[in-house]
């Protein structure tokens, strides 16, 4: 694990009553546009902040996979799902950005927050989110602005802006590229991805 990764160490810093007033998830769900039924990979779930509300939001039809790299988070969300007003459709999965232990073609959405900015692999993550998706399935990614200052968030010198995340994101073939700031110091592009040739 490399120095850019949010250790699970400060996880209650994720759990913080504050964040709600800066980074609603109320506000980042209603960007997806979720359907009934979806199946959401929740990449770098840490805690749940966005597993939760997004698991209520799709309803018993559909399910998020909820994936950290570190045991430690999925243990921390294990522990909130265990509530008895917990939703039920949510799976734990261990696994890295670029390595994901889900079969091709099984989520509709691929969704990374405020984490792309610790992946050391772009390419990688993307080529494995285009595994994961299914035809036409998009790619969400939350991440912090590179024009305000920490603290909250990484360093200054970790961020990456939204346009070059939407550059990117068109290098590779993406429709419907789309960027909008969400919260106070964030932002979110939204795309659909295409098949792989």
């Amino acid at each position: 694990m490399h120095d850019r990764v949010f250790k699970h160490t400060e996880a209650h810093k994720l759990e913080d009553p504050e964040r709600l007033r800066w980074l609603s998830p109320a506000e980042v769900i209603s960007h997806l546009r979720l359907l009934p039924g979806m199946k959401i990979a929740d990449i770098g779930a840490g805690t749940g902040y966005f597993s939760i509300p997004i698991a209520r939001a799709l309803g018993d039809v559909g399910q998020v996979f909820a994936a950290d790299l570190q045991p430690e988070m999925l243990e921390l969300l294990r522990q909130k799902l265990s509530q008895q007003d917990a939703p039920g459709n949510i799976k734990l999965l261990q696994g890295e950005a670029s390595g994901l232990p889900l079969p091709d073609r099984s989520v509709h959405m691929a969704f990374y927050a405020n984490i792309w900015h610790e992946l050391p692999n772009h390419d990688a993550a993307f080529a494995e989110a285009v595994r994961v998706s299914v035809l036409g399935g998009k790619i969400a990614i939350l991440d912090w602005r590179d024009d305000c200052s920490p603290p909250p968030g990484p360093p200054q010198e970790h961020r990456i802006s939204d346009e070059a995340v939407v550059a990117f994101l068109k290098t590779k073939g993406c429709r419907r590229v789309a960027s909008r700031h969400v919260g106070q110091y964030g932002y979110m592009v939204t795309a659909e991805l295409t098949p792989a040739p």
